[in-house]
């Protein structure tokens, strides 16, 4: 195969990805005309057409999800076989791939990469803060963050952080104008903020344990939001009661804005953990991040 062809192949697999040549043109760093070309002439080439072509959308024809289901292992084997030569070098080097959310690469990443970025200046990590639960292998991504342990049985799990607690806060305001909830029964009748959850877009139904006691419930008021910052916000403005993680909460609890209630039924939960394909090969660069961020037993 000649590189012409290989080029092409890529370029057709980032489309695919993506649904979109625009933000595959922004990936590869090329124009979308340039792109649409490339595709084009590889369609011309094989005499099939590989992408349905709407003015909303593009999608993969029967032939293109033939020739991507095959492209996808390879190209995956490729960048593996060149993130290992790497470890060839006098320093690890190689880019590192990682799908997290916004807090885990605030609290726990960004803080235990730094040193180790800093040691190892040709070691590259990319963080995509993204909510929602990621296929990281299709997403062709080294490795995902993710709460808790419950991970498919071909992937390997690191935890990374320390358990992490929840707490139900309002502003001194609400509460002057409405009781301080005894359980987390009486959350119904009070006017709380909702999570919008990133991955199927429902809402965050609080959950909540006590002594061995499990319980989930499904509040109701005027705002929903999909982002805890904002959530915070407009708890500090008496909208509503909000579930946010403790140490998102905490600086408006130390000065008054907010207070904390029902901290009996917010027990610790397991916190951050990295996980991977057990069947990778890592590359050096990837495993010093692992090592970097495996926390401690």
């Amino acid at each position: 195969m000649d590189r012409q062809n290989l080029s092409d192949l890529v370029a057709l697999l980032a489309v695919a990805e993506e649904r979109s040549f625009t933000k595959a043109a922004a990936k590869l760093g090329t124009s979308q005309s340039s792109l649409s070309h490339t595709v084009r002439r590889l369609e011309a080439r094989l005499g099939v057409r590989l992408l349905s072509r709407s003015t909303r959308s593009v999608s993969p024809t029967a032939a293109g999800e033939e020739l991507i289901a095959t492209l996808k292992p390879a190209l995956l084997e490729i960048d593996a076989k060149i993130g290992a030569l790497g470890d060839l070098r006098d320093k690890p080097a190689g880019i590192v791939r990682i799908t997290t959310s916004r807090h885990a690469a605030q609290t726990v990443l960004i803080p235990a990469l730094s040193g180790l970025m800093a040691e190892y200046p040709d070691i590259h990590v990319e963080l995509d803060l993204d909510g929602t639960l990621v296929d990281i292998v299709a997403d062709r991504f080294d490795a995902g963050v993710r709460l808790g342990e419950q991970l498919a049985n071909d992937m390997i799990a690191v935890r990374i952080g320390p358990d992490l607690r929840q707490a139900v806060v309002g502003s001194p305001a609400y509460f002057k104008q409405h009781p301080i909830p005894q359980s987390p029964h009486e959350l119904t009748a009070h006017r709380c903020i909702n999570l919008r959850l990133p991955t199927h877009g429902g809402l965050y139904a609080w959950e909540f344990s006590r002594e061995g006691r499990e319980l989930n419930v499904r509040v109701d008021g005027a705002m929903v939001v999909n982002d805890s910052i904002v959530a915070l916000d407009a708890a500090i403005q008496g909208i509503g009661l909000a579930c946010l993680m403790e140490d998102v909460a905490a600086p408006a609890l130390a000065d008054g804005r907010l207070v904390r209630i029902l901290d009996a039924w917010c027990e610790p939960f397991p916190g951050y953990h990295l996980y991977y394909p057990s069947r990778r090969q890592p590359s050096l660069a990837f495993s010093l991040v692992v090592q970097a961020l495996r926390y401690p037993a």
